[in-house]
């Protein structure tokens, strides 16, 4: 039976045909939904775990245990797992296991545009380049195969149009591979440097093994065409050329792409004329061409960076791009993204970006978006939990210095359980000073409503413990906390007055769930009337002074014509946070 099916369901379907029986990931875009298609199939246990390395550390246990396992995430989530994963490369696994890394080309939503092949390269892992969802299972299912056969973690490398687009898969029955006996064995799973300077003999042995298997294996191969031009290409690369020379070029479609297979390639460019390489990101490829002694084109072509596809090698090739509909684009007015309508963060960074004398260290997640206008309320973002320990180092060149400049960090309830745990630690340690709030929103608000350990539930829907926030940061040592509803803006302005002369580190957490989440019974119970009423504008009272539109609400619409506001039934949510702006109190609560 043939299923159409994204890159992200066709992995999930691998591991599952695989006989993989523990997966375990963070949420990141775009990896998120390989877990949650992981989790419908009952034969797999599986986690979201609270960060990349724990999810790379859950796989690792499972492996050694004797189950074929998984960890998947996003091509950042790998800089976090890269701790257990370059020692794992060392090892001799015992249950297969595959790391399924998620690249961005083009950055669509990360923060840096990172190749993971790299890490392959680095940690002398085999790897898998899927181009679409068929090879996405057959490579997934034939990577646990390469993994006990020479005993290494596999890397599967995606990126965003493999694990979003959708192509047919021939479903395939799943694959039972028993529990493998454990046996105690130090020297093989106890990474000391006199093991390991073993280990690192083995595994220069290992690769070289490999090199033959990517000689061989099918997902390596040759098209020849016309011979005038040689492409090699991995990944949906190898679409994009196919697209723009079509049959006038040979190809050397590369799947297994470390190991990678030298002598194919000198057979291959021995063939034709003129070698292009065409692959996104770095020269991964290209050096390796280069390196054989073989002239190539490549990035002395095409761009460094960003997605390679058919219109960009075009563009790179021939100077043209095929043409497009043509449309004026004066009249196409620029929405940036902003927080939806009812969004608890909007009167807290509302608030927030009014204060003086403050740097605000933010974080990654939909908060983010505090950046812009009309907020201008986060003043720097580096990484995952990066706001708190960012805070605690730049309040201390002010205290110093003498510059009298209070440090507010700012991060969500996920990426508070994600890194942020740490970094508070260091803060209350080093005795710091700094505003730290945590954004909970009872979600993972960014990736699409994934759970984490504060949302009482795990990541089939079943119910699990949940970690109360505020217990949580006393725990850890901070004195000063207060939970707020950031709705409202009095009881915010009066958190940050409590804690703006303090010298000791305190924490607001800001309590109220995404407006666009499915609310628990739990959420009920806290906010029995959560969303349930809407504001309405008298219009005889409005002056049009648009007080109301800075809190960046798209509910609020101005009228230009009556020179008034009004606000869109469909989006207001009764959030109150317009009618406590409002100067002439026009916004009132709908009868």
């Amino acid at each position: 039976m043939k299923k159409l099916m994204t890159g992200d369901e066709a992995i999930a379907r691998g591991a599952y045909e695989a006989g993989v029986r523990h997966a375990s990931a963070y949420p990141g875009t775009p990896s998120t939904e390989i877990m949650e298609n992981v989790s419908t199939y009952e034969e797999i246990y599986a986690e979201w775990a609270p960060n990349e390395k724990v999810a790379m550390e859950s796989a690792v246990g499972a492996s050694m245990a004797g189950a074929r396992s998984m960890a998947s995430m996003k091509h950042v989530g790998v800089n976090v797992a890269a701790d257990p994963l370059m020692t794992f490369a060392y090892m001799k696994v015992n249950g297969g296991s595959v790391l399924v890394t998620a690249d961005e080309p083009g950055m669509f939503s990360s923060q840096n545009e990172q190749d993971n092949r790299n890490y392959a390269k680095m940690g002398k892992m085999p790897m898998f380049e899927p181009a679409d969802s068929q090879e996405c299972v057959d490579m997934m299912k034939e990577a646990y195969e390469v993994s006990e056969k020479y005993g290494a973690v596999v890397i599967m490398r995606m990126v965003t149009r493999v694990c979003h687009s959708k192509s047919l898969v021939e479903i395939g029955e799943r694959k039972e591979v028993g529990v493998k006996d454990w046996k105690k064995d130090p020297q093989r799973y106890v990474c000391l440097p006199a093991h390991a300077r073993v280990m690192r003999v083995a595994l220069e042995e290992r690769t070289k093994q490999l090199a033959e298997y990517s000689e061989t294996t099918k997902f390596n191969y040759a098209e020849m065409g016309g011979t005038k031009v040689g492409v090699i290409a991995s990944g949906p690369s190898y679409y994009y050329a196919k697209e723009v020379w079509g049959e006038d070029a040979s190809y050397l479609k590369l799947g297994f792409t470390n190991p990678l297979p030298a002598e194919m390639i000198k057979d291959f460019c021995s063939k034709v004329d003129e070698v292009y390489i065409v692959e996104e990101d770095d020269p991964y490829i290209e050096e390796f061409v280069q390196r054989l002694g073989i002239k190539c084109h490549g990035k002395d072509t095409f761009p460094s960076y960003g997605e390679m596809t058919p219109n960009v090698l075009r563009k790179a090739l021939y100077g043209e791009e095929l043409p497009q509909v043509e449309y004026n684009k004066e009249k196409v007015i620029k929405r940036p993204p902003t927080f939806c309508a009812g969004c608890p963060h909007r009167g807290l960074f509302y608030r927030l970006g009014k204060r003086k004398d403050v740097m605000i260290s933010g974080d990654i997640g939909c908060y983010t978006l505090a950046t812009g206008a009309p907020y201008n309320a986060m003043d720097a973002c580096i990484c995952m939990g990066g706001s708190i320990s960012m805070g605690h180092g730049a309040q201390q060149v002010f205290n110093r210095a003498g510059v009298k400049k209070k440090v507010i960090t700012v991060l969500g309830d996920s990426t508070f359980f994600h890194t942020g745990v740490n970094s508070l630690i260091n803060t209350v340690y080093n005795n710091s000073n700094t505003i730290n709030i945590i954004l909970d929103n009872r979600i993972t608000g960014m990736t699409g409503h994934q759970q984490n350990p504060g949302t009482g539930f795990n990541v089939k829907g079943e119910a699990a413990p949940m970690i109360n926030i505020e217990e949580l940061v006393k725990a850890i040592g901070i004195k000063h906390v207060k939970v707020i509803d950031p709705n409202n803006l009095k009881e915010v302005d009066d958190a940050f007055d409590a804690f703006m002369e303090l010298d000791e580190p305190s924490v607001i957490i800001t309590r109220w769930p995404c407006v666009l989440k499915k609310f628990s019974d739990a959420d009920l119970e806290e906010w029995p009337n959560l969303f349930k009423t809407k504001n309405v504008v008298d219009a005889e009272k409005c002056i049009g002074c648009k007080q109301c539109q800075k809190t960046g609400c798209p509910a609020l619409i101005f009228d230009k014509e009556a020179k008034k506001v009004h606000i869109s039934r469909v989006d207001c949510v009764g959030c109150d946070v317009c009618a406590q702006v409002c100067p002439v109190e026009a916004i009132v609560k709908e009868d």
